[in-house]
């Protein structure tokens, strides 16, 4: 049997994402596998953060003979057993790790203006003052009538 390691498509429609999987070589694309080896993320916002694999079996199936495709390669030759980005990987994951971890800070209580005790309703003047006696609300007139008088 002819093994392959290459990528089973998973996810829905607009939001990929993948599976490496060794798989025979006559099987289809989303077939059955005969082991998963880690998953490829195309959406993640961390470049270096969306592939995660099994190092370990990977080195098993190539050693025993199993085909990558290209893609696969890539991605092994990259974040493998001896990739050339495995300290980016690790940086990305703690990135994003930290990411969930983060709270915005409070935003600080805004303290309304004092208006003028002259523009306020007589009910809010009563619960100001408290048992004090109301005084009758005044109404201002406006600047032409006080002229005329």
């Amino acid at each position: 049997m002819a093994v392959r390691l290459r990528m089973k498509k998973m996810g829905r429609t607009h939001r990929p994402f993948f599976r490496v999987c060794a798989m025979d070589k006559r099987s289809p694309r989303d077939g059955r596998v005969i082991e998963e080896l880690g998953t490829y993320d195309p959406m993640c916002p961390e470049t270096d953060a969306r592939v995660t694999l099994k190092a370990d079996r990977i080195d098993y199936w190539l050693g025993v003979g199993a085909q990558p495709s290209e893609k696969v390669a890539t991605l092994i030759k990259k974040y493998g057993t001896d990739g050339t980005h495995l300290e980016a990987q690790k940086a990305a994951i703690e990135r994003l790790s930290k990411r969930k971890e983060y709270t915005p800070a409070p935003e600080p209580v805004k303290k309304k203006k004092e208006e003028p005790k002259a523009e306020e309703t007589p009910a809010e003047a009563k619960a100001e003052e408290g048992a004090a006696p109301a005084e009758a609300p005044t109404e201002e007139k406006p600047a032409e009538e006080t002229a005329n008088e």
